[in-house]
């Protein structure tokens, strides 16, 4: 079963809130967002200052040895100083842990695998919604201009991905994408049109997480859950984060509840009325964590 929280688009279609309101009226396609904008950002990757995994990375050539800050995010604006040192943070961000089968580690995406992310996020959309796969391409066309939409927004939101390496005996194998969790730290990182019942737009959110089909039931999707929390905790002054489970979902649900979530408000039966599925808004109250810059004893701030 995947573990997924709902996505945050427009409309929710049974499990995720996926295709636009003008796609479900049949009118024409949301125009594509630019592919380069006029800013080009580029930092350096030398600071290993904010590394937050709570054991040594096991660094992989394909995956981990470069920074995030080695991309050009492509902002569109131009970033205050606080805003270029959370940057600077999400870049270096790692959260490790061994787990029975094997071990997961997690960070923010890259540019180079938007295109994988894309393609998890798809699939388990299609399969929650009993969709053919013919449906696929057109799934992967939306979520990808959404991901695009939700990098450019960062650092005051981001799409993290969760590698797994399995163990046979005493070898171990290649590591593969296992999972995705998307999180925002404040308001604007906040979705646009987020589901009901509606969480507090300058509140972290969790959202749009999902595990690979063969590798559930592993652990996977709670060090996600963890690992976004993490994040957050460490980039938000916020101590309660959100996110949305579906009532029909018992396992995500449990595990919510195990985690320390509890329910603060549920969709209303007028929901069923417009084809969607009735929804529980879960809150939790984190640690208080402050985050402090190599440069300076203050915090961070949140701008809004």
């Amino acid at each position: 079963m995947a573990i997924a929280s709902s996505f945050s688009f427009p409309l929710d279609l049974h499990r995720h809130r996926l295709l636009p309101r003008h796609f479900i009226h049949h009118r024409s396609f949301p125009a594509l967002p630019i592919s380069s904008y006029p800013f080009p950002l580029l930092l350096k990757t030398q600071n290993q200052f904010f590394k937050t995994s709570s054991a040594p990375l096991r660094s992989s050539p394909t995956t981990l040895d470069s920074s995030l800050l080695e991309d050009p995010l492509r902002t569109g604006r131009f970033l205050t100083n606080d805003e270029y040192e959370r940057l600077k943070f999400l870049g270096d961000f790692e959260y490790f842990q061994e787990l029975e089968s094997g071990s997961m580690w997690v960070r923010v995406m890259r540019d180079c695998e938007l295109d994988a992310t894309v393609g998890l996020l798809a699939e388990s959309f299609a399969e929650s919604m009993f969709w053919p796969s013919g449906y696929i391409s057109l799934l992967r066309f939306l979520v990808k201009q959404y991901l695009i939409e939700r990098r450019a927004l960062m650092p005051h939101a981001a799409t993290l991905i969760g590698f797994y390496k399995g163990k046979n005996g005493e070898e171990e194998e290649a590591e593969e994408l296992a999972g995705t969790v998307e999180v925002s730290f404040d308001k604007r990182g906040a979705n646009a049109s987020p589901p009901t019942p509606t969480p507090p737009k300058d509140s972290p959110y969790i959202c749009n997480m999902t595990v690979k089909k063969e590798l559930r039931r592993r652990g996977i999707g709670w060090h996600l859950l963890k690992a976004g929390e993490e994040l957050i905790s460490q980039m938000s002054t916020s101590r309660e984060v959100f996110l949305h489970c579906r009532m029909i979902d018992t396992a995500p649900f449990n595990m919510y509840t195990k985690a320390g979530y509890t329910v603060v408000q549920t969709d209303t039966i007028i929901s069923l009325l417009m084809l969607q599925r009735r929804k529980h808004l879960m809150c939790k109250e984190l640690p208080a964590i402050t985050m402090r810059s190599p440069e300076s004893d203050a915090p961070f701030s949140v701008e809004e």
